[in-house]
């Protein structure tokens, strides 16, 4: 029988707050992604992540994504690159961010990385040379999982949060797995986690969560969330958990249950009108 998860996860997650919590007791988010063209990939995943719960947020992009970022919304802020694309020359910027997190948040800091970077060789290596310099809990999602499918060393064991669709998984895994059916997906995942030492996310019209041990499915969701953007909400949420200090197999699951949920609502609003920003704005209203 397959376990499927249900609104009494976000009980698990949403504990009552103290009364007396401060600034960053419920975490430090980085969003690291963003270029040229796509500009608003980490201005979603921040947004999503300000929604499910996270205190606070930095994202880092190249220049033209940094400007559009920082007027994008009064909640973001957001640090500029150097250059075009991320890249080598980024590296001690982004591991300074890293630290300057980790010393006002501690063990309350996570990274979501990936979104909208692009796919040159100097943008991979630099995400890879990051990955390997650093102890931050990271979700992974798009151009990140290209990047680290060219060295599964750097990742292995490391616990982190992969979010692919099934084209993703093919590059992350080697395994095609697009034609498959559920019950055969849902096994290969979990082998392809088990390896990793990691959880996966894949991503589809039923989501597959998997530490390589436990496995839970996630039927919520619309068909209209095929509009871009859902995957950067998703990134974002899991990412929020991560950082408010939930195990990862736990904020996997119900990042892929608030992000499900938060697009059936706004799918029944909008139907094919939707946009990710109307999925972010429904996310208060799946977890009250």
């Amino acid at each position: 029988m397959l376990n499927k998860i249900n609104k009494d996860i976000l009980k698990q997650v949403y504990l009552p707050r103290p009364s007396e919590s401060h600034k960053y007791d419920f975490g430090l988010l980085l969003v690291v992604g963003g270029g040229d063209f796509y500009t608003g990939s980490p201005a979603l995943a921040a947004m999503a992540a300000f929604r499910a719960g996270v205190d606070m947020t930095h994202i880092l992009a190249p220049k033209r994504a940094a400007d559009i970022i920082a007027g994008f919304s009064p909640n973001l802020a957001a640090y500029p690159f150097k250059g075009k694309i991320f890249g080598n020359d980024d590296l001690p910027t982004l591991l300074a961010f890293t630290e300057s997190a980790q010393s006002v948040s501690g063990e309350k800091t996570a990274v979501v990385l990936g979104g909208g970077m692009g796919r040159s060789s100097e943008t991979k290596k630099a995400i890879l040379a990051y990955l390997q310099q650093t102890k931050i809990k990271a979700v992974i999602d798009a151009d990140g999982i290209h990047a680290v499918s060219e060295n599964l060393d750097a990742i292995r064991g490391r616990n982190f949060i992969f979010t692919p669709h099934s084209y993703e998984f093919l590059t992350l895994t080697g395994r095609d797995i697009r034609e498959a059916k559920l019950e055969e997906k849902i096994i290969v995942v979990q082998e392809e986690a088990k390896k990793f030492g990691g959880i996966i996310i894949l991503k589809g019209a039923t989501d597959i969560i998997s530490n390589g041990f436990e496995t839970v499915i996630d039927q919520g969701g619309s068909p209209f969330m095929t509009v871009g953007g859902t995957g950067d909400t998703l990134a974002g949420i899991a990412g929020s958990l991560l950082a408010q200090g939930c195990d990862p197999f736990l904020a996997a699951q119900a990042a892929s249950f608030i992000n499900g949920k938060a697009g059936e609502l706004a799918a029944t609003k909008f139907g094919p009108a939707m946009l990710a920003t109307d999925l972010i704005e429904e996310i208060a209203n799946v977890i009250k």
